[in-house]
């Protein structure tokens, strides 16, 4: 799923549908539309997958795997393929949702390339990192619970190779009031930019309460700290969210 490659059928889930707070299903429904939804979503969100590319093409080692952990419908996953040069690398996609994996393989089957692709139906929670130069997370750890999320990161680090990349896409929360309210505002300006209307934009919000929990930009960089990340560091952020690069 490239930015040029994918269908895009418009978003307007929220328009004909009262959600209730935590409604938000990554279903059939939320598949068809997804290129749309996040590209009419989240600001800058084509920057961070040609990012991604570019990450891949500078850290992958020869003989080792890649990992896109919450692949949805596999944008990382194609950025790295089409920009890994070594040889013998293996990329391993897992998402949870049923809708997504279908949709994912399908465009994965289209692309042209020697890099063997899997895309498994699994919670990334029970995925072993092994032998790892590149793992991706593209706004996936703020759909997990909070507690769970140090584990995560931290298995992710140790079953990466030494000089491994770790890309953390997450929409974030400022630790000012006044500018995540201003963050919010101009989140939401950015959306009716894009003809989401407000009714739309409320919706969505209340749907996605309790679901999508964001946390600052230095909880995660103290979190990839503990978790052992020689380095790390926010190398794209476009209102309140935020890619943050992560080295072994």
């Amino acid at each position: 799923m490239s930015r040029n490659d994918q269908k895009m059928s418009k978003d307007e889930i929220f328009k004909d549908t009262d959600a209730e707070a935590g409604s938000f299903e990554f279903n059939k429904t939320v598949a068809d539309v997804f290129p749309d939804m996040l590209r009419r979503s989240i600001p800058g969100y084509d920057a961070s997958i040609d990012a991604i590319g570019a990450l891949a093409a500078r850290y992958v080692q020869p003989g080792t795997r890649c990992y896109d952990l919450g692949c949805s419908l596999g944008a990382a996953t194609i950025a790295m393929r089409r920009n890994i040069s070594v040889p013998d690398c293996e990329i391993h996609a897992v998402d949870l949702a049923p809708a997504m994996v279908q949709r994912c393989r399908s465009e994965v089957e289209k692309l042209e390339g020697t890099t063997p692709v899997s895309v498994s139906l699994a919670d990334i929670r029970d995925i072993d990192i092994n032998h790892a130069s590149m793992v991706v997370m593209n706004y996936t750890l703020q759909f997990l619970p909070v507690a769970e999320r140090v584990s995560i990161i931290s298995r992710i680090r140790e079953g990466m190779t030494e000089g491994g990349v770790f890309v953390l896409s997450e929409k974030v929360a400022d630790e000012d009031p006044a500018v995540e309210a201003l963050l919010i505002d101009l989140h939401h300006e950015f959306k009716r930019s894009n003809a989401y209307t407000d009714l739309e934009i409320s919706r969505k919000r209340t749907a996605l309460e309790n679901v999508l929990i964001p946390e600052t930009i230095a909880t995660h960089l103290e979190r990839l700290s503990e978790a052992g990340f020689a380095h790390s560091g926010v190398w794209l952020k476009h209102f309140n969210f935020v890619s943050i690069v992560a080295i072994r």
